[in-house]
């Protein structure tokens, strides 16, 4: 198979791995096919700003057995891996026609995991030496690493990521028997963080994760509790959540293992989840503020933080004139622009005294007009070190 046929294949085959900052939606394919057939994905990087990546695998060979990947051990079809050469040749010829400015490389594991990782790491190499690339790079670590195979990589590469897959050791063994949990996953993930927090020798690059929702019979009240634990103990830079889908992991012959029991509603219990990570990492929410139904999983029905406002009436209506930053944030239909922009007239020294001051009508305004009221803005006595004859003794506190 020619470069080119690989690459192709290895590329599309990329897809199924989110733990990169790809800006891409389920069900909105923003992905862009070259004429050689690979993908490029719009991104936004750990640094801040938008850029193009190129994402694939190093090869679609696998030792590992898990039960929701296209890519086991058993399935029979047509293997192919790539030499780091050709990887970091395509690579930055994409780069000289500036159609691409990161990569995100990934691979099943063959030969073991560090057989695995020296290749990857090779092609870090290649770039960084070599070809003088400065640009971003993101990693995969393969599960079963051994710690220098993990430092080397983030002595190369802007952002690495280690997909944890399941939320607990048992949900992790009813998917793959190849791997141990704690050995493989959560050790170097933890390692990881040391590696990379505050003051660490690789301060600055970033980890990322992924969970497989719903290939495990696992609630979304343990992703969510892992979840919480990965960003705020371990201090990841972002959790990914992949929806299992029928036709990606399932058997095409007689005989193979297959995930034991069909998900319901897979891209909306995703997309659940996705909003419970925006309440975790933007909103301020707790863990135990998460509105879970009595089975332990997020409402297919209504937006969480939705359901969290009408399972709690005592907190509004919120004052838009006189509230904080976090408790508008608690508004259904604000974000953090609308928050913004509310701030922003108060400074001004405005009072804002309708929802139309705040954008354009639409169901998110008109949503979030039924938990707010507009009141007059705060004042408080201020005591200044002289004042003078007839001068106020109020002022307005935004």
């Amino acid at each position: 198979m020619e470069t080119d046929d690989k690459l192709a294949v290895l590329a599309d085959g990329s897809r199924y791995d989110l733990s990169c900052a790809c800006g891409t939606r389920r069900g909105t394919d923003h992905r862009q096919r070259a004429r050689d057939g690979l993908w490029l994905y719009p991104v936004s990087v750990p640094r801040g700003g938008d850029s193009v990546m190129l994402k694939t695998l190093l090869s679609n060979a696998c030792l590992n057995d898990c039960l929701y990947c296209p890519f086991r051990r058993e399935r029979d079809f047509r293997r192919c891996t790539l030499q780091p050469q050709e990887i970091a040749g395509a690579f930055m010829a994409y780069v000289r026609q500036k159609k691409v400015s990161g990569l995100f490389l990934s691979s099943g594991v063959f030969g073991g995991p560090d057989h695995t990782m020296g290749r990857m790491i090779a092609v870090a190499r290649l770039l960084r030496g070599k070809h003088e690339y400065g640009g971003h790079v993101h990693l995969k670590i393969i599960p079963g690493a051994s710690d220098a195979a993990i430092e080397e990589a983030l002595s190369l590469a802007d952002a690495v990521s280690l997909n944890v897959e399941a939320p607990t050791r048992a949900a992790f063994r009813t998917l793959s028997s190849s791997k141990d949990y704690d050995r493989d996953v959560v050790r170097p993930i933890r390692f990881i963080s040391r590696l990379t927090a505050k003051g660490a020798r690789h301060e600055g690059v970033r980890q990322t994760t992924q969970f497989v929702v719903g290939a495990a019979d696992e609630t979304d009240a343990q992703i969510v509790g892992a979840t919480f634990g990965l960003y705020k103990r371990l201090g990841l830079g972002r959790v990914y959540f992949s929806a299992y889908q029928r036709g990606l992991g399932d058997p095409d012959l007689p005989g193979e293992r297959s995930v034991p029991h069909a998900p319901q509603n897979p891209l909306t219990r995703e997309h659940r989840l996705y909003q419970v990570d925006w309440l975790i990492r933007k909103y301020g929410f707790a863990d135990e503020e998460i509105p879970f139904e009595p089975d332990g999983n997020l409402s297919l029905d209504a937006d969480p933080k939705e359901l969290w406002a009408r399972r709690h009436p005592e907190f509004f209506p919120v004052d838009v004139n006189r509230t904080g930053r976090l408790e508008l944030l608690r508004v259904p239909g604000f974000g953090p622009v609308t928050v913004k922009r509310i701030l922003d007239l108060r400074r001004e020294g405005g009072r804002i005294r309708s929802i139309e001051q705040l954008g354009k009508p639409g169901k998110r305004l008109s949503k979030a007009a039924r938990y707010v009221k507009f009141g007059r803005p705060r004042t408080v006595a201020v005591r200044p070190a002289r004042v003078e004859a007839g001068a106020p003794g109020l002022r307005r506190v935004c």
